[in-house]
């Protein structure tokens, strides 16, 4: 008897799942290494044996596939590494709707689950932080709507519509399974009641023996069964492969012979398990070992004791070192999702401080936007974090997101009121040009007019939606009177030219005058012609020397009167400021009044320093008689008192002149 027939079993409660076998290949050696019936040996070593899931434990998806997993939903998954997992946390949610597209392509519908997922789930996660995104902002921008928050992206369409898809195939795929699942339950109970019968002590052991491999060979390559058949079946299939090692037992020769095919198989095993080594993709090899181990444990039956430990012992030192090469795989991983993570850190951090510093324009505020869209870009691009992490830093980043919208929402939001107010200012300007725009006192208005559009260029901007408007209305307002005001200058000009003519003459006039030595008739005669020349109007501004030329001619005849010098002063002032004032220009009375405001404060001090001047010499102790010096300094305060006097009749001359 054999000492391990009971480690062909898998255990009766059905914990130990079974693998779906691939589909025989032509040619005897193929057909000996990979499609040979395997039970579990005596495996002495559980740390060689991986702890991920076996490839038909998510063929399916049961959230949305109503079918029952089967003992072979990866049937067809031995070759999903064909199908390589990308990067997707580096693709936006456009390239990630094409990859979904192009994996449904594919029309390989079991063996896309798992990259499906994953770019669902990294999908999901771009849109619904985008979404919270677009809500802070609708929110802030809305503060009482009561409208229900709306966003609508082409690129979420475009990803349903290609999920669904994916959905419905696979429902097909999973739907066409089912109705393959009675077939197969009853093929492979056709296979167990054979195995029931297959003791046969008048048939010979060769044919025995050939007759059970043929059975194993019809079980491997019947397809799924329903799930909740599976155990019973399983065990009951074992159960006669054991009552027939048992059986075989009794034939020593036959037994021999069955551990030599078994050893050659494990052999065989072992010799490509060490090929593994020189697969350079670490990823591939170990998926391989899980097979092979698999292969070892369900398929192959068990060898002689005097080969048993050794095989399994090259078996085992094959199987270390592939899994030596994926530890140190993983710890490289480990190395750099850490790094990345590192990255992940620092560009929250720059993020957190960009939601804190002080932007006072809106062009500021686009430069930073452009450059946290740049590193929320980067955080993406940066790969994957350990998963203990991943939340941590997926939740920080999103808080530095959300804190920098806020901040940057708050200064809109002051920016919308001080706009508001703004515009409530400039409504203010555009009524008043409107009020104003048809006065055709241009004297008064002009001035008030220019004043408004001064008034107007330091408030700043606006609501966008109304900024054309009221400055198209503002404009029109303006140009309406500056178009009436250029209207009228040029029916003045006209009016001006002959003004002009007329002064020439009279100049002319002027310079033929001779006085006749009688002050009274004389001053009389030369305030006519001032009478004259002021009657006359003003002449073209390019023109205006003639009133020089005239104040001259003046300035001879009054130094011929015989009157005190104040009052031929007071005379050519007043002459002057009545001419300046005829030239409607405000601003040059004003620059005259300050100016002589600044004069008779300069006197004043003048006066105030010779005063001081003349105490310092009367306190001197030999001062009996009056210094020459002194009489000197009295002398000028005299001047500068009849000159101050004469400056402050000038201003108010002036002062009632501008009133």
């Amino acid at each position: 008897m054999l000492d391990e027939t009971n480690d062909n079993l898998p255990q009766a409660d059905g914990t130990l799942e079974p693998t779906a076998i691939p589909t025989p290949k032509s040619g005897a050696q193929e057909n000996e290494e990979n499609t040979i019936e395997l039970t579990p040996e005596e495996v002495q070593d559980d740390t060689f044996m991986t702890e991920e899931p076996l490839p038909h434990q998510s063929a399916a998806d049961t959230e949305t596939v109503d079918v029952e997993e089967t003992q072979s939903d990866a049937d067809d998954d031995t070759e999903h590494h064909d199908i390589p997992v990308k990067n997707y946390e580096n693709m936006s949610m456009d390239d990630l709707v094409v990859e979904l597209e192009n994996l449904i392509a594919l029309d390989q519908i079991n063996k896309v689950k798992s990259q499906v997922e994953d770019i669902k789930k990294e999908f999901l996660s771009q849109y619904h932080h985008l979404l919270d995104e677009k809500k802070e902002e609708f929110l802030e921008q809305n503060p009482d709507s009561t409208e229900p928050f709306e966003y609508h992206l082409p690129a979420k369409v475009n990803f349903d519509r290609a999920y669904i898809q994916y959905r419905e195939k696979k429902n097909a795929h999973f739907k066409k399974l089912q109705n393959d699942l009675q077939g197969n339950l009853d093929k492979r109970l056709e296979i167990v009641e054979e195995m029931r019968n297959l003791i046969n002590p008048a048939e010979s052991m060769q044919d025995t023996l050939k007759h059970f491999n043929d059975l194993r060979d019809r079980w491997k390559n019947i397809g799924p069964i329903p799930k909740d058949k599976y155990n019973h079946v399983w065990n009951n299939y074992h159960f006669h492969v054991e009552n027939f090692y048992d059986y075989l037992h009794l034939d020593r020769e036959a037994r021999d012979l069955e551990f030599k095919h078994n050893l050659e198989l494990k052999q065989k095993l072992v010799e490509r398990a060490e090929a593994l080594e020189h697969e350079p993709d670490t990823n591939i090899a170990f998926r391989a070992l899980q097979g092979f181990h698999r292969m070892w444990k369900e398929e192959i039956g068990p060898v002689g004791k005097d080969h048993r430990e050794e095989i399994w012992n090259q078996f085992s030192a094959a199987t270390k070192k592939i899994h030596d090469r994926k530890d140190a795989l993983n710890e490289e991983i480990k190395e750099r999702e850490l790094a990345n993570l590192d990255i992940k850190k620092g560009i929250i951090a720059k993020i957190e401080e960009l939601g804190q510093a002080k932007v006072t324009s809106h062009a500021q505020w686009l430069k930073q936007a452009d450059v946290v869209e740049g590193l929320r870009n980067d955080f993406f691009n940066a790969g994957k974090v350990p998963t203990e992490f991943n939340e941590e830093t997926w939740s920080g980043f999103k808080n530095a997101v959300r804190s920098f919208n806020i901040f940057k929402n708050s200064f809109y939001k002051d920016m919308k009121k001080d706009q508001h107010d703004n515009l409530l200012k400039k409504t203010a300007l555009l009524n008043k040009a409107n009020e104003l725009k048809d006065s055709t006192d241009f004297a008064t208005t002009t001035p008030i007019m220019m004043k408004i559009q001064d008034e107007w260029k330091t408030i700043g901007h606006v609501p966008r939606k109304n900024s054309d408007i009221i400055w198209k209305e503002f404009r029109a307002a303006c140009n309406h009177y500056f178009d009436k005001l250029k209207e009228s200058r040029s029916e003045a000009n006209q009016e001006e030219e002959q003004a002009y003519t007329k002064k020439q003459e009279l100049l002319e006039a002027v310079k033929a005058v001779t006085l006749i030595g009688e002050h009274r008739a004389d001053l009389e005669t030369i305030k006519s012609h001032i009478e004259s020349w002021k009657a006359v109007g003003n002449v073209p501004r390019n023109k205006r020397h003639i009133d020089g030329k005239f104040n001259k001619v003046l300035d001879g005849l009054f130094e011929q009167l015989n009157v005190s010098k104040k009052d031929t002063e007071m005379l050519r002032f007043s002459n002057r400021m009545e001419h300046l004032a005829g030239e409607d220009d405000g601003r040059k009375l004003e620059n005259e009044k300050i100016f002589i405001m600044r004069k008779i404060e300069e006197i004043q001090n003048e006066i105030f320093q010779l005063e001081n001047n003349i105490q310092f010499f009367t306190n001197a102790k030999n001062a009996k008689k009056e210094n020459p010096i002194v009489v000197e300094v009295r002398k000028n305060i005299e001047r500068n008192k009849e000159s101050m006097e004469i400056w402050k009749d000038k201003l108010k001359q002036l002062r009632e002149i501008s009133k």
